[in-house]
């Protein structure tokens, strides 16, 4: 069998089947017979070892959730058996170091080890961080094994596995949808999408698919991942996992014949210092790549609109006159606000924003350049190494992962009437007598914070560059905020909400809904 099969292991259940491959001897028969508790064979397929890639693949008959099965390949007197496999939902997660943060590095982290006893269903893998400039058949290497969920196996700590996000994710949607979850972590620290994306989907974007032209946005954001050493000079690193395609290459091309139902991301941090702006394009091509691929590589089983959800970016530095980190929260949703809409249907976003963290001790260390989710340990609080501009690594990952799941069974399971969205707003009016804008949202609103600046207007009469200026909320009624637009005249060429790199303290923005989901920013 493939690295990615084995003991424990969640395979997708109906109505798709879920492709299983392996190797064995060019132009041999290789019978895979799935088989259930009594050893009563369930289904029994025979395929051919292809030459000369010597591997086999097959699609198994769609499944009801449950089990436990044993599945067996053999190939003339050699068999292969794996035992307790499930049939479920199997969910990959991918990204960079928020999405790496382990179980062990977030708030309440002991109670959540404690619990995962209690989640014998909702199995995981982590593939190991790996790069390669060619598409890989298989993994290299793995760092978590199809496993049974323990304290041990989900808290290592130090961004290597089990990714918190991923793990609260799936234990969420068990209990909505109390059958199997398998989940599949594939992410890596300091990463840009570039280097997660296919040359196919670099192309369609106009970017460059060699690493040369990427030498000067990285000069002064040098992301590291645990699994480097800070030693490394820039000059070296830029061959690192920065590269465009080497990920997708290495950790997400082998999984193209898994057979999936969903996909989780977090990403973007790099891209604040690095093409932010092409991330309009970079990020929804990647999405409709993957979807391409994974339903190609699973023979037809992945859905084609695979449901794709992503958090939006949290917060990094306090007082940060930056707007890196705003333009790219924009970029996520392909400058529309919120999904899913017409350039990125089937998606789902979690808004975390107001989820900062600056006490997080998972930090930036300045003297070693930008560094993301490298060696800040708790121990390690030498004064002259670390300076807390904030942090990039929040430890409230429940109510992200909360906040996503709710997505995910909107979008991925079209749970009607479930809410799982901040409000936004559907139209603008001007009172210009009275020097009023009022607008209209799509949901209640209520407000948590009288914050003079979460609201601005671009009123400056040549159109660049916009002089924003604080527009205070006067009203807030039901569906409708009412803004002041104090000294701008007739002319409002542009309004933005939250449009800062901290727009808020912890759970405290401006706008939220009558479920406590915050309104997301808008330019």
């Amino acid at each position: 069998f493939a690295s990615y099969y084995g003991d424990h292991m969640v395979l997708q259940k109906e109505p798709a089947g879920a492709v299983v491959w392996g190797y064995g001897e060019p132009g041999a028969a290789v019978t895979v017979a799935l088989s259930g508790d009594g050893g009563l064979v369930v289904m029994k397929k025979t395929v051919q070892v292809k030459g000369p890639s010597g591997t086999w693949t097959t699609v198994l008959d769609p499944m009801d959730q449950g089990g436990p099965y044993a599945l067996m390949a053999a190939q003339g007197l050699e068999n292969v058996t794996l035992r307790d496999i499930y049939f479920g939902d199997v969910w990959l997660c991918s990204g960079q170091s928020n999405m790496a943060m382990t179980v062990l590095q977030i708030a309440n982290a002991s109670q959540e080890l404690a619990a995962a006893a209690r989640y014998p269903y909702v199995r995981v893998f982590a593939a190991a961080p790996a790069r390669s400039d060619v598409e890989l058949e298989d993994l290299e290497r793995i760092d978590l094994p199809w496993s049974v969920p323990t304290a041990e196996n989900l808290g290592p700590g130090n961004f290597t596995y089990f990714s918190a996000v991923c793990w609260l994710v799936g234990r969420y949607l068990y209990e909505a949808l109390r059958y199997p979850v398998g989940l599949v972590e594939a992410a890596w620290g300091g990463t840009p999408i570039e280097a997660w994306s296919s040359r196919r989907a670099l192309r369609a974007c106009g970017l460059p698919e060699d690493a040369g032209s990427f030498r000067a946005g990285l000069v002064f954001c040098i992301p590291l991942s645990p699994a480097l050493s800070s030693s490394i000079s820039p000059h070296q690193h830029l061959s690192g996992p920065q590269t465009p395609s080497v990920l997708w290459n290495a950790m997400i091309h082998p999984l193209l014949n898994m057979t999936l139902r969903g996909v989780a991301w977090y990403q973007g941090e790099a891209n604040a210092f690095l093409h932010t702006d092409r991330y309009n394009c970079t990020f929804p091509a990647l999405i409709t790549d993957w979807r391409r691929a994974f339903h190609a590589g699973s023979a037809g089983q992945t859905e084609p609109l695979l449901p794709f959800g992503f958090v939006q970016l949290s917060t990094y530095r306090r007082q940060s006159p930056d707007d890196s980190f705003a333009r790219l929260r924009w970029h996520q949703t392909a400058d529309l606000g919120v999904v899913p809409n017409a350039r990125m249907p089937g998606t789902f976003m979690a808004v975390a924003m107001d989820l900062c963290d600056e006490r997080s001790p998972y930090g930036r260390r300045v003297p070693a350049g930008g560094v993301e989710g490298a060696a800040t340990k708790l121990s390690d609080t030498n004064p002259v190494s670390l300076l807390f501009l904030g942090s990039i690594h929040p430890r409230d990952k429940q109510n992200v992962a909360h906040r996503l799941h709710l997505g995910a069974r909107a979008v991925a399971y079209g749970e009607k009437d479930l809410v799982f969205q901040g409000p936004y707003p559907t139209r603008a009016v001007l009172e210009v007598t009275r020097g009023l804008l009022n607008l209209t949202y799509s949901q209640e609103v209520v407000r948590r914070q009288r914050d003079t600046r979460a609201f601005e207007v671009c009123c400056s009469g040549q159109p660049s560059p916009c002089g924003w200026l604080p527009a205070p909320v006067v009203a807030v009624e039901s569906r409708t905020v009412t803004l002041a637009l104090a000294g701008c005249g007739t002319l409002v060429l542009g309004l933005r909400y939250a449009w800062a790199e901290w727009p808020c303290e912890y759970e405290s923005c401006a706008l939220y809904n009558t479920r406590g989901l915050p309104a997301p920013p808008f330019l």
